[in-house]
This record gives C-alpha cells, sequence and structure tokens, in this order.
C-alpha cells in the first residue's frame, strides 16, 4: 500500500534539491595591507590549544592528528602575500609566504562561512604590505592625492621640485587599487581556473567584501599632520567611503555587503592609562568606523573591532622581554662582566620575571611583531570569525 504522505514528503524534498543547487556561487573578496596578508606563524597554533575556550575553533582549524585542516568546498585565489598568486583548496599558508608557513583572517573565516553556508564559495584575496589608502589603494571617484601645507612648505625646505613630487605622487596613486580591481576582475572572468566544479549557468554572487588595512595611514605625520587632534584622520574616512562606493561600482554591485576590518593593534586601549600614543590609536579607529555609520551604509557597511580579538597577555610577556634585553645591553657594558656571567644575570632576571608557562606562552604564542598582531594565530584566527560574523551579521539585517 502507498503512503500518500511519505510520497508527498519525498516529492516537497526533491524538489527543494535544485533550487538549493541552483544558487549562483558565492564569492567573497578580501583586500588590504599586511594584515589581510597575515603574518600568523602555523607553529602559534600550539598557543591557541592552551586556551579551553579556543578547543571548538582549533578542531576546525586543525584534525584529532594536529594537522592542518583543508576545506574541500571552499576555494581561493590569493595574490600578493607570495611571489605569484596562489590559488587552490582553502588551508593554512595563504598568509605572508616569508619565512611561513602562516595565516591571515582568510583562514577561519573560511571556516565561519563553511560552517553557515553548508554550501561551495570562493575567496579572492588581494593584499600587498606597507600600503596606504591615501595613495596606493586610492580610489578613483576620491580624486588626485593633494599635499597639504606643511608637506610643500617641507619640500622646499628640502630643495625638492615641487612639480616633480606631484608627477611621481600622481604615478603612485591608485596602482594598488587597479591591480587590486584587475585581479579581481581576471578570476571572476574564469573562475573555473580556481575553482573547477563551478557552473557558470548557475553564475556566481558578490556575496561580501572585507578591508583590513591601516597602518601606513595611521602612522603618516605628513598625510595627517593633527592626527592627535579630534577629527586628526578624517580624511581617511572620506577616501574609505569613497573607496566603498567604487569598489562597488567596478563589480556592478551596489549594495555588496562590507566589512571594515578597523585596526585593533594594543587591544582595548581606552581603558588602560593614557599614553602619547593613545589619541592616534583611538582617532585612527574612530576614522576607519566613520563610514559605517553613514545613512548611506546604513544598512550594508559593518565596523568590525578587531582589538576585541586582541591578547593582552601576549603583550604583557612582550614587554617583559624587553626589560630582559635592556638588562642585557647594560651588563654588556660593564668590560668587566664576562658573556658567561652576563648569561647568568640574564637567566636570572628571566625566573623573576617569568613563570614556566609564561614562558612557554611567550615561545608558542608570538611570531612577529606587534603591528602584525603579534603574529599570533590566536588572534588572527578570531580575527578571522569576527569577519564573517560581520558580514553574516549584515545579510540578517
Amino acid at each position: 500500500m502507498i503512503n500518500l504522505k511519505l510520497c508527498a514528503f519525498l516529492c516537497s524534498f526533491l524538489c527543494l534539491i535544485p533550487s538549493v543547487w541552483s544558487k549562483p556561487l558565492k564569492v567573497f573578496i578580501l583586500a588590504g595591507q599586511s594584515n589581510m596578508q597575515g603574518h600568523a606563524h602555523v607553529r602559534t597554533f600550539e598557543h591557541i590549544a592552551m586556551d579551553p575556550s579556543m578547543a571548538s575553533l582549533l578542531s576546525k582549524m586543525t584534525n584529532g592528528s594536529g594537522e592542518h585542516q583543508t576545506l574541500k568546498d571552499v576555494w581561493i585565489s590569493c595574490l600578493g602575500s607570495s611571489s605569484s598568486e596562489k590559488i587552490g583548496q582553502l588551508t593554512v599558508g595563504y598568509g605572508a609566504e616569508k619565512n611561513g608557513p602562516k595565516i591571515g583572517p582568510e583562514f577561519t573565516f573560511g571556516i565561519t562561512m563553511a560552517d553557515h553556508l553548508q554550501e561551495p564559495f570562493l575567496i579572492i584575496k588581494t593584499a600587498w604590505g606597507g600600503k596606504s589608502l591615501h595613495t596606493d589603494f586610492r580610489p578613483p571617484s576620491a580624486g588626485p592625492y593633494v599635499f597639504n601645507e606643511q608637506q610643500l612648505e617641507g619640500f622646499e625646505k628640502q630643495g625638492k621640485d615641487i612639480e616633480e613630487e606631484k608627477k611621481k605622487r600622481a604615478e603612485l596613486t591608485g596602482h594598488y587599487y587597479r591591480l587590486m580591481v584587475e585581479h579581481v576582475q581576471k578570476v571572476l572572468g574564469d573562475i573555473k581556473r580556481v575553482y573547477p566544479g563551478y557552473d557558470a549557468k548557475k553564475g556566481y554572487e558578490l556575496a561580501g567584501f572585507v578591508w583590513f588595512q591601516g597602518w601606513n595611514d595611521m602612522v603618516d605625520r605628513g598625510v595627517y599632520p593633527k592626527r592627535h587632534e579630534p577629527g586628526g584622520y578624517g580624511e581617511y574616512s572620506k577616501v574609505l567611503a569613497h573607496f566603498i562606493r567604487d569598489v562597488r561600482k567596478e563589480f556592478s554591485s551596489p549594495e555588496m555587503p562590507f566589512a571594515i576590518g578597523v585596526m585593533g593593534t594594543g587591544g582595548d586601549i581606552a581603558s588602560r592609562p593614557p599614553n602619547r600614543y593613545t589619541p592616534i590609536h583611538l582617532g585612527f579607529r574612530e576614522a576607519m568606523t566613520a563610514p559605517s555609520l553613514l545613512p548611506e551604509f546604513k544598512e550594508n557597511v559593518v565596523a568590525v573591532q578587531t582589538y576585541k580579538c586582541w591578547d593582552f597577555q601576549l603583550d604583557q610577556l612582550k614587554e617583559r622581554e624587553g626589560k630582559l634585553k635592556n638588562k642585557e645591553r647594560e651588563l654588556k657594558k660593564d668590560k668587566a662582566m664576562t658573556r658567561e656571567k652576563i648569561r647568568e644575570e640574564v637567566e636570572k632576571l628571566k625566573k623573576e620575571l617569568y613563570t614556566e608557562k609564561e614562558l612557554e606562552i611567550l615561545k608558542k604564542g608570538i611570531s612577529n611583531f606587534g603591528f602584525h598582531y603579534h603574529g599570533s594565530g590566536k588572534i588572527m584566527a578570531k580575527i578571522g570569525v569576527a569577519f564573517a560574523e560581520g558580514l553574516l551579521g549584515l545579510a540578517k539585517e
């Protein structure tokens, strides 16, 4: 006897299958400078394992044997992090190539998105270290870079040809913006080259853009002469708003979800005693956040505060390491001190400054400079998750 209810259920289920698999391929664009490249060495995953709260995420980054996971249905084209374009299934090694393998935010971004979407998708990542928004990534609608009065006065004092300086700047302006656009268009023009399973009949959908840049602008006192003052980075906000509009126009996606990765090196600076750098960091974070508050971007741009991913303990341990180095330098000035005696004194101080557990954390947790988020896999993994959650939050609104 035929079970009519079962037949009805199966028919409705089978009818759903074509709609699921006929969806366009989701494509995510990740762009920026060195922190988007990523300088977290995979050896720092050992530090992640020391934190029980990270166990769930780590289990998705590595398997039971400690080997790094490869996401079978997530493909990536990465330009700028290595000497040439790197493509393949998403795993570790798509961070900065030198002294790798490393990760940037792409690894856990992909893991988090894969958990949520449960379907294949593509990541296109372009990132070059040491690049500014004011010049290198300057978008077309922001117009040409204009030197401020202080810069022009500086050229005159140095005896430089101002017209020649303007010409040089004009040649540099927007160069990496154009490289980014060209590469994204190249990948989108032949997705099958990167993702062999792509079905052109179903097409693709630009599902989100993540921007993670800022250090070179934040430290440039020439471009931002009033950076210590409120609104000192106002020009960055204006150019970033132009950037968002322009990339949407370039890729014919007027409401493409956009996540701004707000610089967060140093962590929760506002809650700690201020120093001369406090207004700079806080002012720049405010400037990066500002475009997300504009009425035109209210529903499709989010500012992701990466300071919330910072590991303050690593900061403290690194600071103590500085005391060790200072002590060693002082001892070396004393001509009566032998190498062995210097070593003994430094080791003695080290035992006073650190516990054995803290020394282990220092060794396993840091692989690069503070401005690269200490090259910490733990911090970078959290940032990747935060970027994915930021875009997913926009999709719910």
